[in-house]
């Protein structure tokens, strides 16, 4: 049985499905398309999934305390108030009624793939379904992975470290959707994370408290 990595990409996602050492990188329209993806045991998705709704997630902060040098990769997750907001003005104010924290240029950009993530995971939690973060991935996978991923030694630091558990370089050849290289390294991160999941071996951070929809505020990894 295969498995997904996932991680977002200007208004849409880049897929690696992973089975065996094999990899296939996919361009996914929508998070609907992400779930759809047939025969998958495990979707491994590089964007917040539970929300707190009154504060920082705790997950967040600890996974920023893992990431020493590489720290600000970790986006704080809006609040579940603002993906009901469509402007930055509207967010932020919403943001700080609801946590006494503004938001981020950064992470607002974000609000509308959560959002669309949000609505088709639906109000019953898939099982599938779990948050990572490639930067704790690529740590775990290889410890010497601690240059920025848009660098050329970053980049063949992340090819190394993958080469070793899935075929990545065979993918990268072999893709003809034009995905980014930086983004489909991610997704292929989040693949490897997704495989220690359906293996039991995966590691986490945060209190594994749900959120008001049911999922679990944590990272895997």
């Amino acid at each position: 049985m295969a498995v997904l990595g996932v991680d977002g990409w200007r208004g849409a996602w880049v897929g690696a499905l992973l089975e065996g050492r094999a990899v296939t990188l996919l361009a996914l329209a929508d998070a609907t398309a992400v779930l759809a993806v047939p025969a998958v045991e495990v979707i491994a998705i590089d964007m917040p999934i539970g929300l707190s709704d009154d504060g920082a997630r705790i997950c967040d902060v600890a996974a920023r305390r893992r990431l020493k040098g590489a720290a600000s990769s970790v986006f704080p997750a809006p609040v579940r108030p603002v993906l009901r907001t469509t402007s930055y003005d509207d967010a932020r104010t919403t943001s700080l009624a609801a946590s006494g924290r503004s938001l981020s240029v950064q992470t607002f950009a974000l609000v509308p793939a959560i959002r669309s993530l949000d609505d088709a995971l639906g109000d019953l939690p898939d099982p599938r379904v779990h948050e990572v973060h490639p930067e704790l991935s690529f740590r775990a996978l290889d410890g010497r992975v601690t240059d920025r991923k848009a660098s050329g030694s970053g980049l063949a630091q992340r090819i190394r470290a993958l080469e070793t558990v899935m075929d990545v370089l065979d993918a990268l050849a072999q893709d003809r959707t034009g995905l980014p290289v930086v983004d489909a390294l991610d997704a292929c991160a989040a693949a490897w994370s997704a495989q220690r999941i359906a293996d039991g071996r995966a590691t986490s951070v945060g209190d594994h408290r749900p959120d008001a929809r049911g999922r679990p505020m944590r990272i895997h990894f």
